[in-house]
């Protein structure tokens, strides 16, 4: 009697394992083998929104183009911008200007200095640094010819400087500095920029 009921546990024992090893075999391939395929399922839904978005994108790039295209045939828009092949000609360009524009306010030019590209800018900025002196009517003529040219011009970084100077604290009276003019002038700095619509130095 105990033969036979350690006989049929040892086929309880031989048929569990039967079914259960591969079982578990089956279960350790295909958990790992699912989790595999759901990644990858949400990695095809991510990617096919992805592409609807650049098929969108490149669906937009002909009208693009031919907005581009306008804008570069428009000579009013153009109009606005130095057009130079490269920033340095186009630098020379905004010199020339300003000189022109000093000189007809019966300013002084005392120095200008072209100051280097943003390499990263598209259109490119031209910059330059003056330090003029006038009057203040002058001053204020060169700010106003400033920003009605044509091509566009701005200006930043605006210092301005009297020749007169008190000696001390509560010194009621400004007292001039040796050597200093005596018509009331203004030394003024500042930086003027313009862009240009040509290709890169």
């Amino acid at each position: 009697m105990t033969q036979a009921v350690a006989s049929k546990r040892y086929c309880v024992l031989v048929w569990t394992a039967v079914v259960l090893l591969p079982a578990l075999l089956i279960a350790a391939v295909a958990v790992p083998w699912l989790e595999r395929i759901g990644r990858l399922d949400t990695a095809i839904v991510s990617a096919v929104d992805q592409l609807g978005r650049y098929q969108r994108l490149v669906a937009t790039l002909p009208g693009l183009r031919t907005e581009l295209e306008q804008v570069n045939s428009n000579q009013d828009f153009k109009a606005f911008y130095f057009d130079a092949p490269t920033p340095a000609l186009a630098g020379a360009a905004l010199q020339r200007k300003v000189q022109d524009i000093v000189t007809a306010a019966r300013g002084r030019l005392i120095s200008t200095q072209l100051l280097p590209e943003e390499k990263a800018e598209q259109p490119a900025r031209v910059r330059l640094r003056l330090q003029i002196q006038g009057s203040t009517d002058t001053l204020v003529e060169i700010l106003y010819q400033l920003d009605r040219s044509r091509p566009f011009l701005f200006v930043e970084q605006v210092s301005v400087r009297s020749a007169a100077r008190a000696d001390a604290p509560g010194h009621p009276v400004p007292v001039r500095r040796p050597g200093a003019n005596e018509t009331g002038e203004l030394t003024v700095r500042l930086d003027v920029f313009g862009f240009a619509l040509g290709g890169k130095a």
